[in-house]
């Protein structure tokens, strides 16, 4: 398929207009040489997996200009390239049809705007006797497998990576004391600008011994991500700092990392919520500690637990190795406190229990894509998947029994839709329970079958009052109600919060008084771009502190405007009200005309077209349906709570 028409079908996939308009402003066309192209060697094929949705009206679709996403050569040295950093692990566990979908897939990022740098990483947990040459041995196979397609294809680097026996650290936030670092940074770029995609082994050259030696995948990753990021390591004493800060900026622009990617046949970072154990999402700001120590903990009473088994058989599947790896499987019942050594070893004996070496690469590539989006832009994001759902390009044809309608859907490359979308498959936010799966629904969009986590450096969430410090109940004497006049909450920041994201001016002083002592608490993302508010509420008719008939109220959900869509902040503070706040439930109305009930009615256990009204009542506590009052509670207080809106409009609905 031609440039152009690979550029117009994939963008005419995408599930909305705002992901391909953001699409578009990021990676859309740039301006064409006045040479003339060069004419392609081979058509490439088509690795876009189902990303084709069913078919909308014609003027629900948006409209393309017919040009390639980023030309085949980019001659002005000061065009910004757009790149991702992409690592593959196991390498030589990889089989050659698996290799040459993932080389067909990079080479179609390639062609959407999307430059890919390659670092082979042949670590499988067994010690090699020439690790060096089984590294560059498996980056050849890369090569191969991109050039299979044509096009400018790819081109093993052996002397951009110099190994020295100085330990640096820039940031204390991340851990470079390696001494690798990205030495020739022409090399690097003079093939991305010809459009062809750079194959790092990993190998390095030591100066004082003066031969290639092998080293750590994931200190080159960092090396790399360092250099792109216009962060000199290689700066001399003697250099004039002013000079090198206006240096800065200048290599910034050159290039922009906007995606790191791990391939690893374990997939995505273990989570006990999914039905594949994956964290769908990860906000590192606020999760990553948390998870971290989850993930050694688990580990460590995995090996407790498993001294005295056999280690379990492989399996050729493709989660089968996440499966049989999950620490959070029902295996053990109660998680362990034992201590566990943070510096884990990089290689392990060919023994090694699989359990806790699976362990030790969660860990491991947490903590990788923890540190380079440290060293990134907010905008950038990290994606870990598994080889098998990258490579997934070929739809199986009908069998001759099967008749000539039968068709098996391809499932969706979720490299690409990545890249469209900046997000990960699904929404974090959907229950476990709701998360699309194309065996249970075949109206539901295809997505891949393997275990994969979205990361972005993202926001810190605060909120007050800390339920692990204290667990949010209703107010009483002992217990008073919080107050917006608290110190930890900017009330202007807040009241614009709303009002941006509601596009309505708030009466302040009214809302002020209908939620007085009645405030639950509040949870607020990042630099106030999104935010809920949470209170107390009783039917009329009952005491106000009747401690039988406190309903928990999702009183005012916002995003500001510039956020809705993107980065996932609606996600961070629903799972924040969900998870942290009230666990056991709340409930909440919206206009039944509110656009943003599609994504309420995928959240919420229960809703209720409320007669009467012009409101719609949610609910994510279970068993609400039963009879036993809550209904009623829940129904006569969604009923009840007035707007306090400036304009007045909907007192009554």
């Amino acid at each position: 398929m031609a440039g152009s028409d690979l550029f117009l079908d994939v963008l005419g996939s995408t599930a909305t207009k705002r992901e391909a308009k953001a699409y578009l402003s990021r990676f859309g066309p740039q301006t064409q040489s006045k040479k003339p192209q060069p004419p392609v060697r081979k058509d490439v094929g088509v690795n876009l997996g189902n990303l084709y949705l069913p078919i909308k009206a014609v003027d629900e679709k948006p409209v393309f200009s017919h040009k390639l996403a980023q030309p085949r050569y980019i001659e002005d040295a000061g065009d910004s390239l757009h790149v991702a950093l992409v690592k593959i692990r196991a390498a030589q566990s990889i089989n050659d049809e698996t290799l040459q979908g993932i080389g067909l897939t990079l080479s179609q990022l390639s062609q959407l705007g999307l430059s890919c740098v390659v670092v082979v990483d042949a670590d499988n947990g067994q010690k090699e006797k020439n690790s060096a040459k089984v590294g560059i041995e498996q980056a050849d196979r890369v090569v191969e497998a991109i050039d299979v397609y044509g096009g400018q294809g790819a081109r093993r680097l052996d002397s951009v990576i110099g190994v020295s026996s100085v330990n640096e650290q820039l940031l204390t936030s991340v851990k470079i004391r390696s001494g690798i670092r990205a030495t020739c940074r022409n090399q690097l770029l003079a093939p991305l600008r010809r459009g062809m995609i750079p194959v790092i082994a990993p190998v390095g050259f030591n100066s004082n011994a003066h031969k290639l030696v092998p080293v750590v995948a994931d200190e080159v990753v960092l090396a790399l991500t360092r250099e792109f990021a216009g962060i000199q390591s290689n700066a001399l004493a003697e250099d004039d700092p002013q000079q090198v800060v206006k240096t800065i900026p200048t290599l910034q622009n050159q290039i922009s990392l906007d995606r790191v990617i791990v391939l690893d046949p374990l997939g995505g970072i273990p989570s006990t919520d999914r039905i594949l154990g994956a964290h769908v999402f990860i906000n590192l700001e606020q999760e990553f500690d948390i998870i971290r120590k989850d993930l050694l903990s688990a580990g460590s009473h995995y090996m407790q637990k498993t001294k005295s088994l056999k280690p379990f058989p492989r399996a050729s599947h493709p989660s089968s190795a996440f499966m049989r790896s999950n620490p959070f499987s029902k295996f053990f019942e109660e998680k362990s406190t034992a201590p566990i050594d943070d510096r884990q070893t990089q290689e392990n004996t060919a023994g090694a229990d699989p359990g806790h070496s699976d362990m030790d690469y969660h860990v491991k590539n947490l903590e990788l894509l923890r540190n380079t989006l440290a060293l990134l832009p907010p905008s950038s994001s990290a994606f870990l998947t598994t080889p098998e759902a990258v490579a997934n390009s070929q739809t199986r044809p009908p069998l001759a029994s099967e008749g000539p309608r039968v068709r098996t859907r391809r499932q969706r490359n979720p490299l690409i839709h990545n890249l469209l979308t900046d997000k990960p498959v699904f929404s974090s936010s959907l229950p476990s329970n709701r998360s699309p799966d194309p065996a249970v629904s075949a109206s539901l969009p295809v997505i891949t079958s393997s275990p994969a986590t979205f990361f972005k450096r993202g926001m810190p969430v605060g909120i007050v009052p800390d339920p692990l410090e204290r667990v949010w109940a209703p107010p009483s004497h002992s217990n008073p109600s919080i107050d917006l006049s608290d110190p930890r909450i900017d009330l202007s920041r807040l009241s614009y919060l709303i009002e941006d994201s509601f596009n309505r001016k708030l009466d302040v002083p009214r809302y002020l008084a209908r939620i007085k002592d009645r405030i639950a608490g509040v949870i607020i993302a990042g630099e106030y771009e999104g935010g809920a508010i949470l209170t107390w509420e009783t039917p009329p008719g009952l005491p106000k502190d009747d401690p039988d008939h406190m309903v928990p109220y999702l009183d005012k959900f916002a995003v500001l405007k510039r956020s809705q869509g993107a980065g996932g902040v609606a996600d961070v503070v629903f799972k924040a009200v969900v998870r942290d706040c009230f666990p056991n439930g709340v409930c909440w109305r919206s206009r039944m005309d509110n656009p943003v009930n599609k994504w309420y009615f995928e959240r919420a256990k229960g809703t209720w077209k409320m007669p009467g009204t012009n409101w719609t009542m949610f609910w994510t506590t279970e068993g609400v349906e039963r009879g036993d009052g809550v209904f009623l509670d829940y129904q006569a207080v969604c009923k009840a709570v007035l707007p306090t809106w400036a304009d007045k409009k909907g007192v009554v609905d």
